[in-house]
């Protein structure tokens, strides 16, 4: 019972130290002196007063984007203690000993540190060297405009980080997909794909570009699933239910629910409550509620009501009153009433109510039960500050005013992409393929291997003991000591034949000889040290070809190829057999890259390239991210396309590494406009500009 305390327990773990290595540095960079300055910069006087609100309760809204990021901003001053009391008036004014800046500024720097890692984990899930997704990393790490970004209470850092994890996370489903479909770790990345997208647009709205663009390319690889053959209807309908629930369901859920978790933790009335109703206003503490406090929903007499004019569209229009009076006296010496003025406001405010009173009774609360008012009912209006009734006459004798039907009561009461193909593509190709029923006679047509781009061309003889693929050097029969199948028969797991030189008859005959290097090879191929056949070790399992013979039939081509990967067979035939495959992965990895990564610089480069507004640099940073991440591939694409010999790629490689070289010295050369941590001379300043065009405010003391 107690056995398994005789074995020792043993964890063993895989760490990518790049990864490890990277993750410190981007860290150290982002949180270096990250209090420093200690003064409102850039746009943290626009955030600051949200964090305030969240810290005091006061309802806001901002109209710019969704709150998750503001409350995401607010949980560092939560977890540093911030009470809320500061005046964000002015850029550059001095934080005080109560405001906690370095936790304030803590989320953006780690969400900022951690675009590093990610870069290198995408560049891996595309299908791209190491040294290409440590250049992508490194140029992430040193790119001052992020890094700016990140180490201030700013939100563009925050939002980069969601747009990346959602391409991360999407990948890495799609690669589980290949391989091990419904499993844990594939819904743990198609559910985190959905919960990503959702806060990114959560943090702004701009994020939507990254969602729709995953959406895109998960709606493809929808496609092709159902065009998939080897997959029933009720499997098909599954994977296409999976996500919907995971991108569509859950980041509609969550969107709400950030809205859902702001209005629970700002429930006190605030400068934003005019943008909202009435009914709402009311239902915060403070502020409209102590006016409609116990206010019934049915408009009675007692009540206090707005009055909108119904023609104030596109401005709506409240009646509205103060204390103000009109003049005794106009300046063309007209006389006038002297009596309070009465006007049509454009924003809600607390002078727009007014009471519903009964004109036989001095009472201006609601009776218990309450008195509904009824159609035809004459009422006199209060106004609720100043208690003064609405004169039905203008000052100017002769005018009346619109009459009351003009208005309306408004009562407002207290209430899958391809798998890798790399390697042996063409033996995992023909991995799971079985034999045709029978051999094919002479003179019939060919029936063709068929997958995506490769076509090869399979012949059987009419004696049925041998097949050729894609020439003639390669032949195709039982396995030696396995026997011959009769006329007409199948084979169990066809296995490629050797030719005479490796120990075995064309015709099928084995030939008894010693086997030299290359049988050995062959024998452990195909055999355990138990006489059992062993399965050779492949690096991943793909669907099989379809084959289509003369008469349109499907039928599944068997075939175990574990010979060729052995290193049997002719050398220059299998190059030929891997050449095609190659190509086509080559383009199935840049179709996707291009896609997600120069589809993430358009979608997050052109609808800011279209508008007409002010724009700034932080606007662009997006796109720059999903531009960093291109280059990498581009420039190793290049390399492995134009540099065939070792000299040219020598040169080549020459050239990245003095390039990258010039960007590490950009860098270090704007390195006191990153950290500010270095006090720069006018003259030193102006020489950090490359155009004229550049502004640096130089202060003059």
């Amino acid at each position: 019972m107690l056995g398994f305390l005789k074995r020792p327990v043993v964890v063993k773990a895989d760490i990518n130290l790049n990864v490890v290595v990277l993750t410190a540095v981007a860290l150290l960079s982002r949180l270096w002196q990250l209090a420093y300055p200690r003064a409102v910069v850039f746009d943290e006087v626009y955030y600051g007063q949200y964090i305030s609100f969240y810290m005091k309760r006061i309802f806001f809204l901002d109209g710019s984007g969704p709150p998750f990021g503001h409350m995401l901003l607010a949980l560092g001053g939560y977890l540093g203690g911030f009470d809320g009391n500061f005046l964000w008036n002015r850029i550059g004014a001095e934080y005080s000993s109560n405001v906690p800046v370095w936790s304030l500024r803590l989320l953006p720097a780690l969400t900022g540190a951690l675009l590093v890692p990610m870069a290198y984990q995408i560049l891996l899930e595309l299908g791209f060297s190491h040294c290409a997704a440590t250049g992508a990393a490194l140029l992430m790490l040193i790119e001052n405009a992020l890094i700016t970004q990140s180490r201030l209470m700013l939100l563009e850092s925050v939002l980069i980080f969601f747009n990346l994890l959602a391409v991360l996370s999407y990948l890495k489903f799609s690669n589980s997909q290949k391989q091990r479909p419904f499993s844990l770790s594939w819904w743990f990345w198609l559910t985190l794909t959905g919960v990503a997208c959702s806060c990114a647009v959560g943090v702004k709205y701009v994020g939507v570009c990254t969602y729709l663009l995953v959406l895109t390319v998960a709606s493809v690889h929808a496609w092709h699933l159902i065009g998939d053959r080897t997959l029933s209807h009720v499997r098909v309908l599954c994977h296409l239910l999976a996500r919907a629930a995971a991108l569509l369901v859950i980041p509609a859920l969550m969107y709400l629910l950030f809205f859902y978790v702001h209005l629970i933790l700002v429930y006190r009335s605030g400068p934003h409550d005019q943008i909202m109703s009435s009914a709402f206003q009311a239902s915060l503490e403070g502020g409209l509620a102590r006016i409609t406090q116990g206010q019934p929903l049915e408009v009675a007499y007692g009540s206090q009501v707005t009055l909108k004019n119904v023609f104030g569209k596109p401005v709506p229009c409240w009646l509205h009153s103060h204390q103000s009076t009109y003049p005794m006296i106009y300046e063309n010496g007209r006389g006038s009433s002297h009596q309070q003025q009465v006007t049509c406001y454009p924003f809600k405010d607390v002078n727009n109510w007014w009471i519903v009173k009964d004109p036989g009774r001095h009472q201006l609360v609601v009776s218990n039960p309450p008195r509904p008012v009824r159609h035809g009912d004459v009422v006199q209006l209060v106004h609720g500050m100043t208690t003064r009734f609405l004169n039905t006459r203008s000052d100017r004798q002769g005018e009346e005013l619109p009459p009351l039907d003009c208005l309306v009561f408004q009562a407002r009461c207290g209430c899958a992409p391809e798998p890798p193909l790399a390697g042996g593509l063409l033996l995992r190709r023909l991995q799971h393929l079985h034999a045709l029923p029978e051999p094919l006679e002479t003179g019939h047509r060919k029936p063709r291997i068929r997958h995506g781009g490769l076509e090869d061309h399979l012949i059987r003889g009419s004696s049925g003991a041998r097949e050729h693929l894609c020439g003639p050097e390669a032949e195709w029969g039982p396995p030696p000591g396995l026997g011959v199948p009769a006329a007409g028969g199948r084979w169990g797991e066809a296995v490629p034949r050797l030719p005479r030189e490796h120990g075995v008859e064309r015709g099928g005959t084995p030939v008894r000889q010693k086997p030299g290097a290359e049988g050995e090879g062959a024998r452990a191929a195909l055999t355990r040290t138990d006489g059992r056949q062993q399965k050779p070790e492949l690096h991943g399992q793909v669907p099989g070809a379809a084959v289509e013979d003369a008469d349109g039939e499907e039928r599944r081509l068997g075939a175990q190829v574990q010979l060729l990967a052995a290193g049997l067979g002719h050398p220059g035939h299998q190059h030929r057999l891997l050449a095609a495959p190659q190509d086509q992965y080559s383009w199935l990895r840049w179709a996707l890259a291009g896609a997600l990564c120069a589809g993430g610089w358009a979608v997050n480069y052109v609808p800011f390239f279209m508008m007409e507004k002010t724009l700034f640099l932080y606007h662009y940073l997006p796109a720059l991210a999903f531009q960093i991440l291109l280059l990498p591939a581009v420039l190793e694409h290049l390399g492995d396309r134009l540099c065939r010999s070792p000299l040219l790629r020598s040169l080549f490689s020459g050239l990245v590494v003095a390039w990258y070289s010039c960007a590490c010295h950009v860098f270090n050369t704007l390195r006191p406009l990153t950290y500010g941590d270095k006090s720069l001379s006018p003259s030193e300043l102006k020489a950090l500009r490359w155009k004229d065009s550049w502004d640096i405010l130089i202060r003059k003391h």
